[in-house]
């Protein structure tokens, strides 16, 4: 991986990382997505492992020589990225207190 491609990951593994750490230890959420999170501290969660799984794949993609290494650590940084997007999206999912009667 070549140092131009490095960067911007770095970037946007840390974006993603301090607005994970908002949501899990304040329960803040950006704007935009205030009204879809079910579950802010959940949500955060999911992009701390999503953050984690960047920087993972960053790591072996730049400081692995050895090909067989550089494939399984990124197959280890895709998987954990996948189970970061169900934890973030499974923050998103509609709590289980309802707010309303459903009988009428």
């Amino acid at each position: 991986m070549n140092l131009y491609l490095a960067l911007p990951l770095l970037l946007i593994a840390s974006l993603i990382a301090a607005v994970g750490l908002a949501a899990v230890t304040r329960g803040w959420v950006l704007p935009r997505n205030r009204r879809h999170i079910r579950n802010p501290r959940l949500y955060g969660w999911g992009q701390l492992i999503v953050a984690f799984a960047l920087c993972w794949q960053l790591v072996f993609g730049m400081l692995s020589r050895d090909p067989e290494t550089r494939a399984w650590g990124t197959l280890t940084g895709a998987v954990m990225l996948v189970a970061g997007f169900i934890v973030a999206l499974t923050g998103q999912l509609t709590s289980s207190r309802r707010t309303g009667s459903s009988t009428r």
